[in-house]
């Protein structure tokens, strides 16, 4: 009988035995998703826009920004008008005061001709501030003195 013509037994399986799985109490929530919403580059709006979440300007916004979230403006991207909102990336171009409640991060390609009041603030080498910047203490909620 050579070696490959042996007969075999087919292994059997083990016994599966399920035990009950005890619900965790002490697990955190996930966050809440927040919506994100996208400015296109060749997209202009004007008038107010306000909302929460996440607002990746693009194009061109031409009046207020208000929102419970952050604002992201890309290189493309340009703003006319004040933005209050809790965090302001700008590698792009804001003209109007600018209210960070939690920080602003002016990127090297981008511009702000405006105030800022933030609580915390980055200005990475080659991003340009043309205004007056007024610094907040945690725990103080910052608002426009206009």
């Amino acid at each position: 009988m050579g070696f490959f013509s042996a007969q075999t037994k087919p292994a059997e399986a083990p016994e599966v035995v399920e035990e009950p799985v005890e619900e965790a109490t002490n697990l955190p929530e996930l966050p809440e998703k927040q919506s994100e919403t996208v400015i296109a580059k060749d997209m202009t709006i004007t008038g107010r826009v306000s909302g929460s979440g996440l607002v990746k300007i693009e194009g061109v916004v031409e009046g207020e920004l208000v929102l419970n979230g952050a604002a992201v403006v890309t290189e493309t991207g340009r703003i006319k008008g004040p933005v209050e909102a809790d965090v302001v990336h700008v590698s792009g171009y804001i003209e109007g005061d600018v209210l960070a409640r939690e920080h602003l991060r002016l990127e090297m390609t981008g511009t702000v001709d405006g105030n800022v009041k933030t609580g915390s603030f980055v200005i990475e080498d080659g991003g340009c501030l043309n205004g007056r910047c007024t610094m907040t203490k945690k725990g103080k909620e910052p608002t426009f003195l206009y």
